[in-house]
């Protein structure tokens, strides 16, 4: 035994002289070192190389094939990978809202964070709902999808008008569901009947009323399901031990479509190569779509400006009468390392040393409001996903009434609520919204040529979102912070303006 064990570290010392042996030309190790640098870049962003590597090829291979008169048929078989990747993403959008929404609810202590916790969630619901109408408010103004092309192009599928009225009745309908499991895969929607009454009245012939009955549309019905899940979890919070077996069970359903999320995230890549080249194959004039796309890119990023550089630090300001400069100082680090990793959880760790190192804020708060935070406040997220719906809707001439508008605001909210926090998850919640509202999802391949760098910097505005709420809220909870310590010290934020 002693002879095989000296004999195998013969071996590897042999081994190792051959790969770092004194006979190695220096500027050999310095090129094997270079090389292991750029793999270990590769490595750490392979999935940005590797989305943006498909989009380059799904463009060339789109444009390649323009030149051949490629039927229906054809261009429908060319993009079944991507019509693959659409089916993975619809088929976790029930799971993934509902077990995100009820393990994130469940998890608010309410008995000993109640007045935090509310303070918590009205900040999250305000920015997130400020942010949507940011979104709403551009793309109506800019209108990136707008252009002479689609002006004697009317779509085929215009629905049907609704009165404001019952528009806003069916919104309030559709979040009490009669039937959850109907709620799954068919919403309300009010219809109107023609009814003729024949006669004279009043000197009125022939008078015709629209009368509006009970109908119904195909897709989930997510704002029933959101009322229900939040509900539902918040119900979880308040029985304690015997909540917990539940509580356990929707946590695990989460950390395992988390995974199953991870897995097609990895695949889309493949589908988006053929998406786009089908997308562009379709495309009367890809010049105009091209323009298009870039205006679509150039709105969301001065909604994420607007946001970032003056939503936000106005409410601290307001709330505080703190300098805000002096507070985002203070989490670039947060803020650069959720722009290079596209991910709110992944930033988390460097999201807490931030917070409780330079801003001394308590761990009571940024260990409640951080973590849920990273899942539930998409400010960013609900921004993109209001400007990218309304866009869609244009390349399609397809205009949004005000109750149209409204309902898209929530859903936007809904969606961006039970989004995850990592690496183009916003297509998951990006399919959730398209086929609320009723619009193509397979159309998401168009934004997804300039959605790496848009996801860098929604991911940046999320994390500036959450930090920014918690030192809101601590401001807000200083009198609840100094009572749950016995000596009341040390638990309030420091760093007032001189």
């Amino acid at each position: 035994m002693k002879e095989m064990l000296s004999s195998s570290d013969d071996i590897s010392e042999m081994d190792s002289v051959q790969v770092l042996g004194p006979e190695r030309n220096p500027n050999d190790v310095a090129s094997i070192q270079k090389r292991s640098k750029i793999w270990n870049f590769l490595k750490r962003n392979a999935f940005v190389t590797l989305t943006v590597t498909a989009v380059a090829g799904g463009i060339g291979l789109g444009f390649a094939l323009r030149h051949i008169n490629m039927s229906t048929a054809e261009i429908k078989y060319l993009t079944f990978p991507g019509e693959i990747l659409m089916r993975m993403l619809q088929m976790l959008m029930l799971p993934l809202i509902i077990s995100s929404l009820i393990a994130g609810m469940s998890s608010v202590d309410r008995k000993a964070y109640g007045r935090i916790g509310l303070r918590a969630f009205t900040y999250y619901m305000v920015t997130t709902i400020i942010a949507a109408f940011t979104g709403i408010g551009l793309a109506v103004v800019i209108q990136p999808g707008k252009s002479s092309r689609h002006t004697t192009e009317p779509s085929g599928g215009t629905a049907e008008a609704v009165q404001s009225v019952d528009a806003f009745l069916d919104l309030i309908r559709n979040m009490i569901p009669s039937n959850l499991v109907e709620a799954c895969f068919r919403k309300y929607r009010t219809v109107y009947s023609s009814s003729n009454s024949s006669g004279k009245y009043l000197g009125v012939f022939n008078k015709t009323e629209n009368t509006p009955i009970p109908g119904k549309s195909d897709g989930i019905n997510l704002l029933g399901l959101l009322v229900f899940s939040i509900a539902f979890g918040l119900i979880l919070s308040s029985m304690e031990t015997e909540g917990k077996p539940l509580r356990d069970l929707f946590n695990s359903l989460n950390k395992a479509i988390m995974l199953l999320i991870n897995i097609v995230i990895w695949y889309s890549p493949v589908g988006i190569i053929f998406l786009l080249a089908g997308q562009i194959v379709k495309m009367a004039d890809a010049g105009e779509i091209g323009r298009e796309v870039a205006m679509y890119a150039l709105t969301v990023i001065i909604g994420l400006m607007i946001h970032s550089l003056f939503t936000l630090p106005l409410i601290y300001i307001l709330v505080t009468r703190n300098n805000p400069l002096r507070f985002v100082g203070g989490i670039l680090q947060a803020l650069t390392t959720a722009f290079g990793t596209s991910s709110s959880s992944a930033t988390l760790p460097v999201t807490f040393h931030c917070m409780e190192k330079n801003h001394n804020m308590d761990k009571q708060v940024t260990r409640f409001m951080l973590p849920i935070g990273a899942t539930m406040n998409m400010d960013g997220a609900a921004l993109y996903e209001a400007v990218a719906a309304l866009f869609i809707a244009q390349i399609h001439n397809m205009d949004f009434d005000f109750g149209q508008i409204i309902v898209l605001s929530l859903i936007v909210t809904a969606a961006s609520t039970g989004a995850a926090g990592i690496p183009q998850a916003g297509m998951v919640s990006m399919v959730i919204v398209l086929a609320s509202v009723g619009l193509p999802t397979e159309d998401i391949s168009l934004l997804m040529i300039v959605d790496w760098i848009l996801d860098r910097l929604r991911t940046a505005t999320n994390v500036l979102g959450d930090c920014i709420g918690v030192g809101v809220v601590q401001h807000l909870s200083r009198d609840e912070l100094q009572s749950f310590s016995p000596a009341g010290k040390n638990l309030v934020w420091t760093q007032e303006m001189p």
